[in-house]
């Protein structure tokens, strides 16, 4: 009788535990997670390349967050999407300059108590020694579902990761742009495969769904929001900015946190389910985070969360440095200020950014005559990297030369001939110049929304240019001249190398190029030039062991005194429009 009775106790007791689902979870629970993304390096609330304070920085971010995780309704998630380790000096020094202390950024992170991290283009960029260095010493995963080990299927970072906050499990997935072979050159991803972000994305969701049954997943993109495409090999289709592809035809995410596109985005995307997901990014430099918070409600009937998200983009203006954060890494400042301010030599003249919107400058005219003298190469093609900088007259230092070169590329000699360098130049000037049919018509090509106005910045200051800056290439070497009331492709006619001696569409000539137009970014030799993907090994001659701005600083110390001079090897003509346009245009762009 007492067995009998103990079992109906036990059967009373299971059907009471199933009935009212796991014990250990909560009735109710609100999870919020603040996203950063593209902080490019800005650690510290001190811009050292512009030599002023900074309105973002993660030192900011941290005491938002801090206040965030004093509230003890609901948990804290905190994430990054990539492109930290590049941009401001203070990464730049522990990259290549201090390689015997911990990591500044490994610190900091480690320190702000980061869950979990995507790795981006500009990571990689920084090399195997470098990001290898900095996944090791993190107390948290760098993900990349789509990164492999190369001759296998094992990924090289985490694919995913899973967060358990009070019995909900979440799960964060990592997906990265892949078209960092054709932006980087291969020895700085020798290791890894690169595959297509849709079908990773189908292929870990499944496993993740079907292994570890999370609650919510997250989707972790670094990869902007649009539907830009590129025509890959095999005829696959390469989306630069395919984050709205994976959330649309991927369905499983509840989520989406994006970057890369440098860009604001609080915006809701359909997928194939029919389910409305909420996709969030920050901008950059940590001026902005983006906030997804949700709300889960215990369903008994279910036995399943209801789930409400929303999202909310904080800006960090206001916010207040955290003092704790600061003095934390009083050290590590006080050593990358006394990097970045030490004198490596003088300019004779103030250079501007603003004067290549517009023809031959000072400013580019520099990397050109350096990238000449180190390789020996007959021509170079060289673009303003920073779209608005100045570098002073007097004494220069270390931190100038962010803002003369933003980027860590190497620098290729390659060959081509004459044809496909007066071919590369016509795409160049095409991502550049309108074509104009008198004086009153706009010089510069703008970005335009779809109703075809010009779109300004978001403060009305200024217009935005339809490409990149860094997209439009000059060349040194040779003298040409640029007809903008001709249509594109027909505009460049080279006369002579500079030197005087006969430039021929059929002739071979050696051309010095950084590591990203080289990789084929930004489509100048592919596009342009019709030199294909396969043929880049062939043609290069030589690349650097360092990155240019090394160099520069090099020559700079080599040399002391520098004067730069336009080369004047170019020109804009009609030159009376050119005139007129720049004054005009000037206005347009930089407000003044």
């Amino acid at each position: 009788m007492l067995n009998k009775y103990c079992r109906l106790c036990f059967l009373l007791a299971l059907v009471i535990l199933v009935s009212c689902g796991d014990t250990d979870r909560p009735e109710s629970i609100t999870i919020k997670i603040i996203q950063t993304s593209d902080v490019h390096g800005l650690l510290f609330p001190y811009d050292h390349i512009n030599h002023a304070p900074a309105g973002g920085s993660l030192a900011r971010v941290h005491r938002f967050v801090e206040d965030e995780r004093a509230n003890n309704d609901q948990v804290v998630i905190l994430l990054d999407n990539g492109d930290i380790l590049q941009g401001q000096p203070a990464v730049y020094y522990y990259n290549f300059e201090n390689q015997n202390d911990e990591h500044i950024l490994t610190r900091v992170m480690n320190f702000m108590k980061y869950d979990a991290a995507t790795v981006g283009n500009h990571d990689i960029e920084a090399g195997p020694a470098v990001y290898d260095r900095v996944d090791a010493g993190s107390d948290f995963p760098w993900l990349a579902a789509n990164i492999l080990r190369k001759g296998g299927d094992k990924p090289y970072f985490k694919p995913y990761t899973i967060l358990e906050v009070q019995g909900i499990k979440i799960a964060v997935m990592g997906l990265i742009t892949s078209m960092i072979p054709e932006w980087l050159p291969a020895k700085l991803w020798e290791n890894m495969e690169f595959r297509e972000m849709v079908p990773e994305a189908e292929r870990w969701m499944k496993i993740i769904q079907e292994k570890e049954k999370p609650d919510i997943v997250v989707g972790l993109f670094h990869e902007g929001f649009g539907s830009s495409r590129i025509d890959g090999d095999n005829g696959k289709n390469v989306y630069e900015n395919g984050s709205s592809q994976v959330v649309s035809m991927v369905p499983g995410f509840d989520v989406v946190l994006i970057g890369h596109d440098h860009r604001v985005w609080n915006t809701d995307i359909q997928n194939s389910s029919g389910n409305s997901i909420l996709v969030m990014g920050p901008g950059s430099q940590a001026r902005q985070v983006a906030v997804a918070e949700i709300e889960l409600t215990y369903n008994r009937n279910s036995d399943s969360y209801i789930k409400e998200i929303k999202g909310e983009i904080v800006s960090m203006t206001g916010v207040e440095p955290d003092n704790a954060f600061m003095a934390e890494f009083d050290n590590e400042i006080e050593k990358i200020n006394q990097y970045v301010t030490r004198r490596i030599g003088e300019f004779s003249e103030t250079i501007s950014s603003r004067d290549a919107m517009f023809g031959s400058s000072a400013f580019v005219d520099l990397v050109h005559m350096l990238q000449l003298e180190i390789t020996g190469a007959q021509i170079s093609f060289a673009a303003p990297l920073s779209f608005d900088a100045e570098i002073s007259k007097g004494d220069v230092n270390v931190g100038d030369m962010f803002n003369l070169y933003r980027f860590e590329n190497y620098l290729y000699t390659m060959e081509m001939s004459g044809k496909e360098i007066k071919d590369y130049l016509e795409f160049s000037y095409g991502n550049w110049y309108n074509h104009m049919q008198d004086e009153d018509d706009l010089l510069l090509l703008y970005r335009r929304d779809e109703k075809g106005d010009i779109s300004v910045s978001s403060n009305g200051q200024r217009y935005l240019l339809a490409e990149p800056s860094f997209n439009f290439d000059s060349a040194a070497g040779i003298d040409y001249t640029v007809d903008v009331s001709k249509p594109e492709g027909s505009r460049i006619k080279i006369s002579s190398l500079s030197n005087g001696d006969l430039f021929s569409p059929e002739a071979t000539y050696s051309v010095a190029i950084n590591s990203y137009r080289g990789s084929g970014g930004g489509g100048h030799l592919t596009l342009g030039a019709g030199i294909p993907v396969e043929e880049f090994p062939d043609r290069i001659i030589s690349s650097t062991e360092r990155d240019l701005r090394h160099y520069l600083i090099s020559w700079i110390e080599e040399n002391n005194v520098v004067d730069p001079r336009a080369l004047n090897n170019w020109e804009v003509i009609p030159a009376d429009w050119n005139t007129i346009a720049r004054e005009r245009e000037a206005k347009l762009l930089f407000g003044n």
